[in-house]
């Protein structure tokens, strides 16, 4: 939805930027994504339409702040993942409600298989990337924002603690980015599940040197100031790359297949015929709920 809530001159180039960015949105919202501002800058940056300097991205912020503003750039176009409203469920009658279970209504599927893969993210600003993919596969997902807390590990580890030979193993799914952090942070999530459970089948997805050499994503300077760097820059050079730079399709397929090759087809049927049985209880039960209260 465009609105416009203020008047604002525009150089030409200013305009050119909006226009692409406005292409670029479009492009993505076909698809069923909305886009971060650094989503953006980075598609913005693989087309050769801006250089890839941080002054370059806080333009184009102050620009589409001022393209919104104008009318010029839908406000929904542009997503902030770590600022929502949170609200309890509300319900008209007894049959909404019924209704809505029905949508919701799901049975543990990957509790009769060999593993209950997890997908982990570095960034809080990529959940909404990873979310439909993850939620399709009815599988969990965690933000770890960047190193997780000891608190959110050690719950992990509990989780991941296998009470039988019987029970599914955990096997993480870990995307973060190619710098000294980014990379470290696969293994500090390897060897903290260790310590608190025993055991840790941790898999890096993303990123990639594979990845890099094949997609070429933008490279950004590797952060000098941190203590990983001298050992990082050794035995990769300078330059470090971010997960934000992959296309969000790319990285839905990504899980998706690693996903996929850890799961027994069979039982999965097995599991959705039953959940389909339930649903039919719960239908029948919001087809004959009394809605004159």
């Amino acid at each position: 939805m465009k609105i416009r809530y203020a008047s604002k001159n525009f150089r030409a180039s200013s305009l050119d930027t909006i226009e692409r960015a406005n292409e670029i949105i479009a492009e993505y919202l076909a698809q069923g994504f909305v886009l971060t501002l650094r989503q953006i800058y980075y598609q913005m940056v693989a087309r050769a339409l801006l250089p890839n300097e941080q002054k370059a991205y806080k333009r184009l912020g102050a620009t589409l702040v001022n393209a919104r503003l104008a009318g010029l750039t839908d406000w929904g176009a542009i997503e902030d993942r770590t600022r929502v409203l949170r609200e309890l469920a509300h319900w008209q009658n007894p049959r909404h409600v019924l209704e809505a279970v029905v949508e919701q209504y799901r049975i543990a599927k990957w509790e009769d298989q060999p593993y209950q893969p997890q997908v982990w993210i570095e960034k809080d600003a990529l959940v909404g990337v990873i979310q439909p993919v993850c939620d399709d596969l009815d599988v969990p997902y965690f933000s770890c924002r960047g190193y997780s807390s000891l608190s959110a590990m050690w719950r992990a580890g509990m989780r991941a603690r296998r009470s039988d030979d019987r029970a599914p193993s955990t096997v993480i799914f870990h995307l973060s980015d190619y710098d000294p952090s980014g990379l470290d942070m696969t293994r500090d999530i390897r060897e903290r599940l260790e310590l608190f459970c025993g055991y840790a089948d941790v898999r890096r997805i993303a990123l990639t040197l594979p990845q890099i050499e094949r997609y070429a994503p933008p490279p950004n300077p590797a952060k000098l100031s941190d203590s990983r760097a001298p050992a990082y820059v050794r035995r990769y050079g300078y330059d470090s790359w971010e997960l934000d730079a992959l296309e969000p399709a790319f990285i839905a397929e990504l899980i998706e297949e690693h996903v996929l090759s850890v799961r027994d087809e069979d039982l999965w049927k097995k599991a959705l015929a039953v959940e389909q049985e339930h649903i039919a209880v719960l239908e029948s039960a919001a087809a004959n709920a009394d809605t004159d209260l």
